[in-house]
C-alpha cells in the first residue's frame, strides 16, 4: 500500500470537531455557550488585572481558564447527548455503567429477560454489594428485579443486594444520573469479597435465560471519546 493511500492519523482535534457536531447538532445552543464561558473568563481576568496591575498576565490566565470551562462544558453536554441517543434500546444501561468498570464486575449480557416485553435486568458486583439494574417500564421490571434478588440471595445470602430501575416512568432512574447514582451506594464489601460474591454468582449462569433473537446489548455503546471530549 502507497503511502498516498494511507489511512490518516486522527488527531486529538479530530475526536474534539466529532464531539464538538455531535452535540452541536442536537443542541445548536452549546457553541454560544462555550464562547461566552471563554470569553468571560478572559474578561474576569482582566478585570482582576486591572485591579492588580496585570491585565494582560491575568488576562492569560483567564484564557486558559476559559478554555477549560469551554471543554467542561461540551464534555458534559457530549455525554447528556450520546446518553439519549441509545436511551430506550437494549443495554442502554449497561453501556453507560461499563465506563466505570474500576472496582466493579460488570455483567456484560442481562442475567434475566423476560422474552415476551424484552424487558431486562443487569447485574454489577462492588464495593456497595450486588447492584441489579432493569430496564423497562416500572409497572413490569419491578417482579423480574425482585425474582432476580430471591436467585442470587440464595448464593450469597449476607451480601448487600440493590435494586434500580432505568427509564423515564416515575421512580425511575435516568440514564444521565445513573453512574452517579451507583457511585453514591455505600461501600459494604472488600475487594476480596468482591471476587468472591462474583465468582460465586458465576454458577447462576447455567440458568440464564437466552437472549430472545433481535437482542444485541453490546451493540448499544455510547461514543466514549466523544463523551469525553477526545
Amino acid at each position: 500500500m502507497s503511502k498516498s493511500s494511507a489511512p490518516k492519523k486522527r488527531r486529538w482535534y479530530h475526536n474534539l470537531l466529532d464531539a464538538y457536531r455531535l452535540t452541536a447538532a442536537a443542541e445548536p445552543w452549546v457553541g454560544w455557550a462555550m464562547l461566552g464561558a471563554f470569553l468571560g473568563s478572559i474578561g474576569v481576568g482582566v478585570a482582576i488585572g486591572l485591579a492588580t496591575g496585570h491585565p494582560v498576565y491575568a488576562g492569560f490566565l483567564g484564557a486558559g481558564a476559559g478554555l477549560t470551562f469551554a471543554m467542561l462544558i461540551l464534555s458534559w453536554r457530549v455525554r447528556v447527548v450520546s446518553y439519549a441517543q441509545i436511551e430506550g434500546h437494549p443495554g442502554a444501561a449497561i453501556a453507560v455503567l461499563d465506563q466505570i468498570k474500576r472496582g466493579w464486575n460488570i455483567e456484560q449480557e442481562p442475567v434475566a429477560i423476560n422474552p415476551r416485553t424484552q424487558d431486562m435486568v443487569f447485574r454489577m458486583v462492588g464495593r456497595p454489594g450486588i447492584v441489579l439494574i432493569s430496564e423497562g417500564p416500572a409497572t413490569r421490571v419491578g417482579r423480574l428485579l425482585k425474582d432476580e434478588e430471591r436467585r442470587v440471595t440464595r448464593v450469597v445470602p449476607n451480601v448487600p443486594v440493590h435494586l434500580l430501575q432505568t427509564g423515564r416512568d416515575e421512580g425511575q432512574i435516568p440514564l444521565t444520573k445513573l453512574q452517579s447514582k451507583v457511585r453514591r451506594l455505600p461501600r459494604k464489601l472488600t475487594p476480596a469479597e468482591v471476587l468472591t460474591v462474583s465468582n460465586r454468582l458465576r454458577s447462576l449462569s447455567t440458568n440464564k435465560l437466552p437472549i430472545p433473537k433481535g437482542i444485541d446489548p453490546l451493540r448499544a455503546r455510547p461514543n466514549r471519546k466523544a463523551a469525553r471530549g477526545r
